[in-house]
């Protein structure tokens, strides 16, 4: 190395010159760097600030479509109801016009008044015609019930009827509770207690059985036997034979030998003569029917004695079946179909004074209930 190398000063090396420089270029990076972000920000304030005011603008415009569809619905409404108020009005002042004046308001008044009146009058007319209350029905009632349990009695002696009928009127009596009728439920208790001693018939049982003997007949009233015979031969078996016992094979089905010559003998019934008999015997039992619905003993006992002749007349004694229908017959003729009915009538009479002194009692107290007006 030289003197002149070691004399000249030392220069300073690159990277320490090149040093401020980058320092000078990083501050300036980063301010360009903040500055962006600083216009970015600003830019998104400002965008979302024109989103708000768009979205509140149309806010505004929304209330303020709504507002004036508001507006028009209630002035809508408004004149409806104007229109309404109006028709009503027009309504009530017609009303108004057609209802009647003073005068003729009183003039109604005072036909209403003459109409009560005469209905009132009326009503009292009726009244003293068909009665004064409701008692008057019921005794009435009573008197019919009366009449129809005498008629039930001559009619079809109807005993448990006729008791029934004078129970419901006596029952009506006693609810009246009046001493003007004592003497006429007297005479209906006597009528009522005369009835309940009456032997009772059983009609319908008599019915039945009579219609129980008329099947029992009909099962008793069969064919005549048939006497058994056997086969019959050829003419050229007959030939071979005896004549007498072929004639007699001939005849014996047409003869019965009757062993008791002491007895009557009794025609042997066929065919028709058969069916007559059993429609004799059959009409007989329908007549004692008859008779004993209708209580008409006579009726009765004359049907049972031409039912009991037939069978005697036309059927064997000594048959068991026609025996016991016979002996049946005899017991249903000792039956009574017909009692001796007591007279109601003495009843309906009393009941019907008393009717005549209920009526005279309130044409009395008619009179003075019109004068004391």
């Amino acid at each position: 190395m030289s003197e002149t190398d070691a004399q000249s000063p030392a220069l300073p090396a690159p990277s320490e010159q090149n040093e401020p420089r980058m320092a000078a270029g990083r501050t300036a990076l980063l301010l360009a760097i903040a500055a962006l972000l600083i216009a970015l920000a600003a830019a998104g304030m400002g965008g979302w600030s024109f989103w708000q005011g768009q979205q509140l603008q149309r806010q505004a415009q929304a209330q303020l479509a709504e507002q004036r569809q508001l507006q028009q619905e209630w002035q809508t409404a408004r004149t409806e109801s104007e229109q309404q108020l109006a028709a009503t009005e027009s309504d009530v002042r017609q009303r108004l016009e057609q209802l009647p004046s003073q005068e003729q308001l009183a003039e109604q008044r005072q036909l209403l008044q003459t109409l009560q009146g005469d209905q009132q009058h009326l009503a009292q007319s009726l009244t003293r015609l068909l009665g004064a209350s409701r008692e008057d029905w019921r005794l009435a009632e009573a008197e019919h019930l009366l009449r129809l349990a005498i008629l039930r009695l001559s009619a079809l002696q109807d005993v448990p009827s006729a008791i029934a009928l004078v129970q419901v009127a006596d029952d009506i009596l006693r609810t009246q509770d009046d001493p003007l009728g004592f003497a006429a439920r007297g005479e209906m208790i006597k009528a009522l207690e005369a009835l309940r001693a009456l032997p009772q018939p059983d009609r319908s049982g008599l019915f039945l059985q009579l219609a129980a003997l008329r099947e029992q007949g009909e099962r008793l009233l069969h064919q005549p036997p048939q006497f058994s015979q056997p086969a019959r031969e050829a003419p050229q078996q007959a030939s071979e034979e005896r004549v007498w016992e072929y004639i007699w094979r001939k005849l014996s089905p047409y003869l019965r030998i009757e062993l008791n010559a002491e007895q009557e003998l009794r025609p042997l019934l066929a065919g028709q003569s058969l069916a007559q008999v059993r429609l004799a015997l059959s009409l007989a039992l329908e007549q004692a029917q008859w008779a004993a619905l209708n209580g008409q003993p006579q009726v009765y006992g004359a049907a049972l004695q031409q039912a009991s002749d037939v069978l005697t007349g036309y059927f064997d004694t000594a048959n068991p079946a026609a025996r016991s229908l016979r002996q049946r017959l005899a017991e249903l003729a000792e039956q009574p179909v017909s009692v001796d009915t007591p007279d109601l009538r003495p009843a309906l009479q009393s009941l019907q004074a008393y009717l005549r002194q209920r009526q005279q009692a309130r044409g009395e107290e008619q009179p003075a209930t019109e004068e004391a007006p």
